[in-house]
């Protein structure tokens, strides 16, 4: 898809406009409520809905279709992610009020650091087509070690990593939260809050998911345009979701084998067209077809998910019931 410069500006303006009506909304701390979560949830899928219909009216159904297989990667990719957010959440005791304001901003950055990433993922790809081998190898292994981390046992934990560990030592970290004060002065010095530490948990994590999730959408797409705003659509909407379904992701115990399976199929459709440019007569996968696969098993893992859950709480419930009935 041939995109000018004034339509990348366009869209870049576009998307800052509808950030900062998000920002306005919610400017003021509270604790987000199931119905406004899910007012807002559909609000952005629509509005990622119409953004793809305006690719096929002004651009092609095969632009409209990357699109649309894109987001839903993203979006899916995003809902594993929602796991660990709620992890970082309760290793800072952060109030429930901050959560929301947390939540944007690490998703900002995480915008502005995965475009970065998708900018030197497009040029990479432009000049050496063999990076498709490297993409598909390490979606096949990542989808791999998916399998193996869903078969665990252990709970999943989270640690600081690095660069937020050496962030605390440089600049030093309040004992407890200020409202929404990002820095705060002590004994002179000038240090950050736990507020400000748990944004850039948000966001630097959110990019080491981007390590799986931009060489996906790469695997359906290889237009920068189409993997941006894919991007920026799943990730903007990802705020309103973690307060809708935070309850339900504990009841999503089969995410993971399907995510291993989306990922495993991208990284198969990226070798086979590595294969392709290379000139060996391979097939390759349409993205009619990649879109119906993803969503096909996003359906199941959910419905099983459920199923499980549901069989889960019955047993649990059960063997409840069995043990008051002998202590009695």
């Amino acid at each position: 898809m041939d995109v000018s410069l004034n339509l990348w500006v366009l869209t870049i303006l576009g998307l800052s406009a509808l950030i900062a009506v998000d920002f306005f909304i919610g400017r003021k701390p509270h604790d987000v409520s199931t119905k406004e979560a899910g007012i807002w949830t559909v609000v952005w899928i629509a509005l990622a809905a119409l953004f793809g219909l305006g690719l096929m009216l002004f651009g092609s159904g095969q632009a409209s279709g990357e699109f649309f297989a894109g987001f839903v990667t993203e979006k899916s990719l995003s809902v594993d992610n929602l796991f660990v957010f709620i992890l970082i959440m309760a290793k800072f005791s952060v109030p429930s009020h901050l959560q929301q304001r947390v939540l944007l901003i690490g998703v900002l950055i995480a915008l502005v650091l995965r475009a970065a990433f998708i900018a030197a993922g497009a040029a990479i790809i432009s000049s050496f087509s063999w990076v498709f081998f490297i993409f598909g190898a390490f979606l096949i292994y990542t989808a791999w070690k998916l399998i193996q981390e869903a078969r665990s046992d252990d709970d999943e934990e989270w640690e600081k990593d690095r660069l937020l560990k050496s962030v605390e030592q440089r600049f030093g970290v309040a004992d407890k939260y200020h409202g929404t004060k990002l820095f705060i002065r002590e004994n002179g010095k000038r240090i950050l809050t736990p507020l400000m530490v748990v944004m850039i948990a948000i966001g630097t994590t959110d990019v080491l998911f981007a390590l799986d999730s931009i060489p996906a959408i790469f695997g359906l797409t290889q237009d920068p345009y189409i993997v941006f705003t894919a991007n920026a659509f799943a990730l903007m909407g990802l705020r309103q979701l973690y307060f809708l379904i935070g309850g339900l992701l504990k009841k999503l115990v089969h995410l993971s084998y399907g995510l291993s399976v989306i990922l495993g199929f991208i990284g198969v459709k990226l070798v086979l067209h590595a294969l392709h440019e290379t000139g060996v007569p391979v097939p390759e996968i349409s993205i009619p077809v990649s879109l119906a696969v993803i969503c096909g098993v996003l359906i199941v893992t959910t419905i099983t998910s459920l199923v499980a859950s549901k069989k889960q709480a019955e047993r649990e419930a059960a063997e409840k019931d069995e043990k008051s009935s002998i202590e009695v």
